[in-house]
């Protein structure tokens, strides 16, 4: 047993390489985005008006203050188009606050009556879209809190015609529990950095993000309009993937958002992260596939446990100080946490229970989402009955 022990040690410690070379990819990715960030921007006559849509349901962490902020706006000319498919719901009573202390601002509540698909966000948004007055469009969730230049910031690549679709990096904000501490520290440290290393190893990004999806109408039609994603869970995924088929190209904006997280336990946080798994799994096959080479840390511990020996130990030193090394980078630098809240000591923790749910993600096409069970059919929502 012992010599076996060594021997899958030995295997680990090559995917902790691998793992090193990834978190080495991520420290550059990040240095680079900090200095694109820095440069200067020449496009401040650019400013179209626009329509910016967001879908809601329900109630979110410090929703009305994220609804605030985007009536704060320094920008000449744009809309607040907000849907929801139940006339109950009780999102709308913060709706009806903001358009009150908001009278100037063009604030529209629509109830969108028609369920289009499994998805019901894409639905209302397909809904939604037909009563915008502009021709650009901005998508963002309803949780994500934004700065006074956030539009500014998001339409300025839109004045290249080559650019078809303007995404956004965001910060998680928990709540108390440990379940969204963890859920945090994966989206600051970990989730990020892998946007980021797909720019470079991709050269370019295809995807989009929920947290600021920004294009042109003529893009949104010419893939069909949201009508061709109501049954897709990763919607943001496949809208970015299907203009960039288009010859166009994602730019990933200089401006990070908020997002104010649930307070998970930790049973609902590893639901969501199962669910989130088996998404990206659905979406991007070899892609989440590929995982299996950026799980540095974990293999180092295991390594380390089947042969606690020096060799062993000296790797995981040196994996554990590059983890925390690429965890400052991305969230501190890039992204503004300042890793205290939560706090940094999460992170090997975090990583380690991420292999679980990676391994379990291959163990069935199940998810729970909004309340309802549906099965994955290659990123397709198949609900299941009752």
């Amino acid at each position: 047993m012992p010599h076996l022990a060594l021997r899958i040690a030995q295997a680990l410690a090559v995917g902790t390489a691998a793992g090193i070379g990834y978190y080495c990819l991520s420290i550059y990715s990040g240095l680079k985005y900090l200095r694109y960030r820095s440069l200067p921007t020449n496009v401040s006559s650019f400013y179209p008006p626009v329509s910016i849509l967001k879908p809601l349901k329900g109630t979110d962490p410090e929703m009305y203050e994220s609804f605030r902020t985007h009536c704060l706006q320094d920008y000449p000319e744009y809309e607040i188009i907000f849907g929801v498919s139940d006339s109950h719901d009780p999102a709308i009573t913060l709706v009806h606050k903001l358009i009150a202390e908001f009278p100037s601002r063009k604030i529209r509540l629509i109830v969108c009556s028609q369920i289009l698909g499994a998805n019901v966000k894409v639905s209302n948004l397909v809904q939604m879209t037909r009563e915008a007055a502009y021709d650009h469009l901005l998508v963002n969730d309803s949780d994500i809190r934004v700065e006074s230049d956030y539009l500014r910031r998001v339409m300025a690549p839109l004045s290249n015609s080559q650019v078809g679709l303007v995404t956004a990096l965001y910060r998680g904000v928990p709540a108390p529990t440990l379940g969204s501490k963890l859920e945090a520290i994966g989206i600051n440290t970990d989730f990020s950095a892998g946007v980021l290393s797909a720019q470079i190893v991709e050269d370019g990004i295809r995807f989009g993000l929920g947290s600021t999806l920004a294009l042109r109408r003529q893009q949104l039609h010419d893939i069909g309009g949201f009508e061709a994603l109501v049954d897709f869970l990763a919607d943001d995924y496949e809208l970015g993937a299907r203009i960039s088929g288009l010859g166009c190209q994602i730019a990933l904006a200089d401006v990070v958002v908020r997002t104010f997280l649930p307070a998970y336990s930790f049973r609902e946080f590893i639901s969501h992260q199962l669910r989130w798994a088996r998404t990206v799994r659905d979406s991007r096959p070899l892609g989440y596939f590929g995982l299996i080479l950026t799980f540095g840390l974990p293999w180092a511990i295991l390594a380390t446990v089947l042969a606690p020996q020096k060799p062993f130990l000296l790797l995981l030193a040196v994996t554990l100080v590059l983890r925390f090394v690429m965890a400052w980078v991305i969230a501190r630098k890039v992204l503004g946490d300042r890793l205290t809240h939560p706090p940094a000591w999460l992170i090997p923790l975090r990583d380690v229970i991420f292999v679980v749910v990676w391994f379990a993600s291959y163990a069935g096409h199940k998810i729970h989402w909004r309340g309802s069970d549906f099965l994955l059919r290659k990123g397709r929502l198949v609900r299941i009955a009752d």
